[in-house]
């Protein structure tokens, strides 16, 4: 299409609303436009880019063996109330009623979707692994939506899945879209780290986040020059310089008008290292919990929830006063009826913590001997920690999420029932989602092996026959040869010689047709395995390059161990076998040996 023609309305100021660079310039050039806060309509010029990117998305997903498909937007909340997180997803999914009263929502992601799918169609390890990926639109009640498309309300998302048998398929199907991910951002000219991150919502046994360094970014990631260690300070684990500790005795000192940290370390003349911050968390299931950081550090709410195993909030005044008797600004963890969580760092020295009531400080306290803690990580990691790692010290950095990863093992599977059959008939989760096992299931899967089972000896019959059978009148028709193997004999040859195959064709009385692949079967065909010393060679070519005697008759047909007819073991089988239904004798381009037929354990 013309320039003069197509939709490119370019700005020549930047718009007074927009505050990123990136979102500046997108608007300047005709890529985006606003409809509401968080929702954009992607102009032509935005809508081409978007393309190429999707282009070499497909290209690296399909290039590991994605399957690309498309899910719907619109979910029943069933399937996300068998997963168990209809209730634990707060405000952020859109949630509404159909015209007959059922709860709907607007999808953020598909896990519960894919747990569906696989539950109705994967039935056997023969089925696993899977890839399936998709590109859709994802709807995401945002609280501040802000710097342009990088934090909306709506916007494209493409999200992979696997499915596989055990933990060891998970690991390599983890490490090839790691794979597969680098290889995408690279195309796309994007500098990128790779950081371990917290599951978050979507749970699992762990997760890797891949971050563009951006000052527009809201993401804070933990990084050591020295051994590559990177985190999200979600997940983040860093050592702060310890203080000088005093050696002081528990006392009760007045603190006057001193709520704040700063305020009572400028009162008491004291380093704010040497204090503790207490904050009172109430949680849905574990009620109050008193939480302790050291006075220079801050909470960081993912560790306490991943530490509490739920999200908590900060209690209210009120609440505050009547689970410690105390206002906010006095309270300390010293003879308190509530759990308490103290981070890693307050392990060794003593400190100046609330006395638990007003106007009023303990200083000399010890954690672990005035009171009895649970210590875990819970500081926001700051630049100059030293790293877990090597020690070195750790730099924070500001990036942007541009993808992640997660192994979900079953939380989701076992949730909605997605369940396949091993190799023994048992029923197992796929790894990715508790349920009862489908006795439906497993007996078809039962009458399946054991009609395959049949069907095996029933053709090892078949070939049993033909080869055992005499030559039929007539069956030297238009000079070609029929050979009838002979037990104890040759093969005889017809006094005219047959036209030689072409190309790819197999002689015999039928008309030409295509070679097949070399299977078990055609070799049984031809003669077996090396086995029976007493048969005389073949005087086949394919027997001689593939080094293998053409007489032995031991494992022509792939027999049972034991004799279907009979049930004989170990011994050779006497019974007639039962004729099977007319086919042409089999004829070949060169003489056929002779053979023994037998059943052998």
């Amino acid at each position: 299409m013309r320039l003069s023609k197509s939709l490119v309305p370019t700005l020549r100021e930047d718009p007074a609303d927009a505050e990123a660079r990136s979102h500046k310039l997108m608007l300047r050039a005709g890529l985006v436009r606003q409809l509401a806060a968080g929702i954009y309509v992607w102009l032509p010029l935005g809508q081409r880019v978007l393309d190429r990117v999707n282009r070499i998305i497909r290209e690296e997903m399909n290039a590991i063996g994605g399957q690309e498909m498309t899910m719907p937007v619109l979910h029943p909340a069933e399937i996300w109330r068998d997963s168990g997180r209809w209730d634990a997803i707060g405000p952020e999914m859109f949630r509404l009623k159909d015209r007959n009263d059922r709860d709907m929502c607007l999808a953020m992601t598909h896990e519960e979707v894919i747990a569906w799918l696989a539950a109705r169609e994967i039935r056997s390890y023969r089925d696993l692994p899977q890839i399936w990926y998709q590109i859709q639109t994802k709807e995401r009640d945002e609280a501040r939506p802000r710097s342009g498309v990088l934090r909306t309300r709506e916007f494209v998302m493409k999200d992979s899945y696997t499915l596989d048998p055990d933990a060891a398929a998970l690991d390599r199907s983890y490490a090839a879209h790691e794979a597969a991910y680098r290889k995408i951002f690279e195309r796309c000219g994007l500098r990128f780290r790779v950081v371990q991150s917290d599951t978050g919502m979507m749970g699992g046994l762990g997760a890797h986040e891949f971050m563009a360094p951006s000052a527009a970014g809201e993401d804070e990631i933990a990084i050591c020059e020295g051994c590559d260690y990177a985190a999200n300070v979600e997940l983040a684990r860093g050592v702060p310089e310890a203080p000088a500790f005093p050696g002081w005795t528990r006392e009760e000192v007045a603190t006057p008008n001193a709520r704040t940290i700063a305020e009572v370390a400028a009162y008491l003349n004291v380093d704010p290292r040497l204090t503790i911050k207490s904050l009172l968390f109430v949680a849905p299931k574990a009620g109050p919990v008193l939480v302790l950081v050291r006075g220079d550090h801050n909470l960081h709410e993912r560790k306490l929830a991943r530490a509490l195993g739920e999200e908590a909030r900060p209690a209210h005044p009120e609440e505050v006063r009547e689970h410690l008797g105390a206002p906010v600004g006095s309270v300390g963890p010293v003879g308190v009826r509530v759990p308490v969580l103290a981070d890693e760092t307050l392990r060794e020295g003593t400190y100046v913590v609330g006395a638990n009531r007003e106007g009023f400080h303990l200083r000399g306290v010890a954690p672990g001997r005035d009171f009895q803690p649970r210590f875990v990580d819970l500081h926001t990691v700051v630049p100059g920690e030293a790293c877990v790692q090597c020690g070195k010290a750790l730099e924070v950095e500001r990036v942007i999420e541009i993808g992640n990863i997660f192994k979900l093992g079953t939380k989701y599977s076992e949730g909605l029932n997605a369940k396949y059959l091993d190799e023994s008939g048992q029923e197992r989760p796929i790894v990715r989602h508790r349920a009862r096992a489908h006795r439906r299931q497993r007996d078809r899967a039962v009458r399946r092996r054991r009609r395959h089972r049949v069907a095996r000896v029933d053709r090892a019959l078949r070939r049993a026959h033909r080869a055992r059978e005499p030559a039929r009148p007539g069956a030297d028709r238009g000079g070609r040869v029929h050979l009838r193997p002979v037990p104890g004999g040759r093969a005889r040859r017809a006094p005219r010689r047959p036209r030689r195959a072409a190309g790819s064709e197999i002689q015999g009385r039928r008309p030409a047709r295509r070679a097949r692949p070399r299977d078990r079967r055609q070799r049984a065909r031809q003669g077996g395995r090396r086995g029976d010393q007493g048969a005389p060679r073949a005087a086949s070519r394919t027997a001689r390059r593939s080094g293998r005697r053409r007489g032995d008759a031991s494992r022509v047909g792939r027999l049972p161990r034991a004799c279907p007819l009979t049930g004989a073991s170990r011994r050779r089988c006497v019974a007639n076998l039962p004729p099977p239904p007319p086919r042409a004798n089999l004829s070949k381009k060169w003489a056929l040996p002779t053979f023994l037929l037998s059943c052998d354990r």
